[in-house]
């Protein structure tokens, strides 16, 4: 196994490649490097198979899609990625051939939704679920401390205590761990209680990462900086949040909501399918296309998307262009399959 770390500061981006087959995978890597790839990729005569990204990163912009674009290599994310156009969704146990040397994926919520770690050959890439001595935080949209302290105790603290530790992210000059050191010595987990961690997590009190407006719900939406005006995080938090069921529901009812859809055509009609009756404004359309919601200004309208991350954003858009009565499907279309409700594709 080939393995290198290419950026050499804070934020960890990873080559891993089989030597022999001379096909490997970026794990994280950065917009602003993407060029430091490609000739480190061409030097070592590596084909590169995926760009792998572990979590929506909210402090730098993802260089998954600009190494899509430039190489043809697949983006690989986990199931609950809320971003478009990834070739290959993940779930905890899949696994992804790279010539001789296997990646296996797990699951681990809790810094985000699609936390996820990756496997491979002794080594663990943990994103920024697990740091040396340390974690990454919960206190962003969809964190979940209690979510993160099952996936490292109860997941990756299994692993073999030789399994070396290599996170994303790295503010103390450290290279890299290992699990077992880790259960030992990592000051927010070891001899704490789920609770014990909770209430920590809760009281760290730390600034957002500089310009997290201009990184976060583009990551999200994989849309360039200047192609949307984003909302601001406490209109965000300002949606209101509708389950699937409570969705589905209302849609039953006599005064149904307009469903809007803003996803883009290929995730309306792919897999997922959706909600029966739900109209279609991808979300770089919304507000030049807001017009044609006007005559529904007065019902409810509910937002919808892959993971509801995107339709959150455009729940927020339509309330700032005067829809009073807007809320967002929490959870998106994964949430409504999970629940088995109906679809149309």
């Amino acid at each position: 196994m080939l393995l290198k770390e290419l950026n050499r500061g804070k934020c960890k981006t990873y080559l891993v490649a089989c030597e022999e087959a001379r096909v490997g995978a970026l794990i994280d890597p950065l917009r602003d490097r993407v060029e430091r790839y490609l000739a480190v990729l061409a030097y070592h005569r590596i084909e590169l198979a995926a760009a792998i990204d572990t979590h929506t990163h909210a402090d730098h912009r993802t260089g998954c899609f600009d190494l899509k674009e430039l190489t043809g290599a697949p983006v690989v994310r986990h199931r609950a990625a809320p971003a478009p156009r990834v070739d290959r969704h993940v779930d905890d146990g899949d696994t992804l051939a790279l010539g001789s040397l296997t990646l296996r994926f797990l699951a681990t919520p809790g810094h985000t939704p699609d936390g996820m770690c990756v496997l491979a050959d002794g080594h663990v890439f943990t994103g920024d679920t697990l740091l040396i001595r340390g974690t990454g935080r919960a206190d962003f949209p969809g964190g979940d401390a209690g979510a993160q302290y099952d996936s490292v105790v109860g997941k990756l603290f299994t692993l073999p205590g030789d399994t070396v530790v290599l996170p994303a992210h790295d503010y103390r000059g450290n290279t890299r761990s290992t699990i077992g050191e880790e259960r030992r010595a990592n000051p927010r987990l070891a001899g704490k209680s789920r609770a014990e961690y909770v209430a920590l997590m809760r009281n760290l009190g730390l600034p957002l990462p500089d310009k997290i407006q201009e990184v976060l719900q583009p990551n999200q939406s994989a849309l360039d900086d200047d192609a949307l005006k984003y909302p601001s995080l406490a209109q965000l938090n300002e949606v209101r949040q509708l389950a699937p069921r409570e969705v589905a529901a209302l849609l039953a009812g006599a005064a149904p909501p307009v469903v809007v859809d803003v996803r883009e055509p290929g995730e309306f009609r792919g897999d997922l399918g959706h909600v029966p009756g739900s109209v279609l404004v991808p979300l770089p359309e919304l507000a030049r296309r807001a017009d044609e919601l006007a005559p529904h200004k007065e019902r409810l309208v509910v937002a919808v998307c892959r993971a509801g991350v995107r339709s959150t954003t455009a729940a927020a858009i339509l309330t700032s262009l005067g829809f009073e009565r807007v809320s967002n499907m929490k959870g998106g279309m994964l949430a409504w399959n999970d629940g088995r409700l109906p679809v149309e594709r």
